[in-house]
């Protein structure tokens, strides 16, 4: 049974369900917010650590170089 579109997280344009980026605007994981890459566990941005598994959610960002945090997009660019 196919789902409902859900709005962008990014430009709130209507996403399919399934999709793995915005029709509108291009970004990747548009529905739902980031996930470890080690375990998958869904992440709130601003999380220091991974609950489940420990990972550090901060990086340096390499087009500014800022610290940012472990998502799709620098949160500072």
């Amino acid at each position: 049974m196919p789902g409902y579109s859900r709005p962008c997280r990014y430009c709130d344009q209507l996403v399919p369900p399934d999709a793995e980026a915005c029709p509108a605007c291009g970004k990747v994981n548009p529905i739902y917010g980031p996930s470890c890459p080690i375990c998958r566990t869904h992440l709130e941005t601003g999380w220091k650590k991974c609950p489940s598994c420990g990972l550090p959610l901060e990086a340096t960002c390499p087009k500014c170089g800022k610290l940012t945090f472990l998502g799709d997009y620098c949160t500072q660019c």
